[in-house]
């Protein structure tokens, strides 16, 4: 069996990218992934002299930068609507993501909250996620959950959440925000957001913000 040519290798590499677009959950990921497939195919349809293939994918590509310009340079609109943590909507809501809140969040159970500051998170009226935090003292709050559903995890509700909207968390009286996670991703997610470390316990990260 002879190797594999660079042109072979450039039409695996297209098909790949093409394919992983293809399960993604957000609709920023896949238009992404889309883009450079599609790129990736039309360079390989100029190559070989295909250019039916070629001119097709280069208009995808342009299709895909088109929707994502439109995505990035939309105003939306964000709000954190408080509700009682029994609410019907919101525990239909976390038993619904239960699975996908138990692999970031292995810790967290439903219900017993009646004390904390349990929020729906919207945005442009839907709901894209829950937050839930507990006051470890008066002017502290543990993030108990900051989960949002896969279709909005471009990081803009993290952003409205713990840089653009402090003002929520100032108005109980919280100056500094505290979490903990043994999730890679949750943690790179967290240190994103503005949170730093502040020590390992037990496999747990701790993390800190002060407002």
């Amino acid at each position: 069996m002879g190797s594999i040519s660079f042109v072979e290798l450039l039409g695996y590499v297209a098909s790949i990218i093409t394919a992983i677009s293809l399960l993604m959950s957000s609709i920023i990921k896949l238009r992404w992934f889309n883009l450079f497939g599609s790129l990736v195919f039309s360079i390989y349809g100029f190559v070989i002299l295909a250019y039916p293939v070629a001119l097709f994918n280069g208009f995808i590509v342009f299709v895909n930068i088109y929707y994502l310009y439109k995505i990035y340079s939309r105003k939306e609109f964000f709000n954190l609507q408080r509700v009682d943590s029994s609410d019907g909507y919101f525990t239909a809501f976390q038993n619904f993501f239960r699975q996908e809140i138990a692999a970031i969040f292995p810790e967290f159970k439903i219900g017993n909250h009646a004390d904390a500051i349990t929020v729906l998170v919207l945005r442009n009226m839907a709901v894209a996620g829950v937050f839930i935090g507990e006051k470890q003292s008066s002017d502290t709050l543990k993030v108990v959950l900051d989960f949002v559903i896969p279709e909005y995890r471009d990081f803009k509700m993290g952003r409205f959440v713990y840089r653009n909207n402090t003002a929520f968390f100032e108005s109980l009286g919280i100056k500094q925000l505290v979490a903990e996670t043994g999730n890679a991703t949750h943690l790179q997610y967290l240190k994103k957001m503005g949170f730093t470390e502040a020590d390992v316990l037990n496999g747990q990260t701790q993390l800190k913000m002060v407002l």
